[in-house]
């Protein structure tokens, strides 16, 4: 499990801590979970917890999670680590 998917499981659990290992979605499911939607891709569902609402959306997992994070360029493998939920 990436430190990503695992940061989007805490993120789709409440935010408070991991949940258990049987508990761990893949990565668009996490991000769906969060996001509040279903069946989307991982950066359609991260574009809609940003509240991107335009055609000018972020293309990659990368931009839309500092969006998120009010971060920049940040490494996706640490900037959901702030995101309390």
């Amino acid at each position: 499990m990436s430190t990503f998917v695992a940061e989007l499981n805490r993120l789709a659990n409440g935010g408070a801590s991991y949940p258990a290992r049987t508990e761990f979605l893949d990565e668009a499911g996490a991000a769906n979970k969060w996001a509040g939607t279903t069946g989307l891709p991982t950066v359609g569902a991260l574009n809609v917890k940003a509240g991107n609402t335009t055609k000018s959306t972020y293309k990659d997992i990368q931009g839309v999670c500092n969006q998120i994070a009010g971060t920049t360029g940040v490494a996706l493998g640490n900037v959901l680590d702030s995101v309390v939920s």
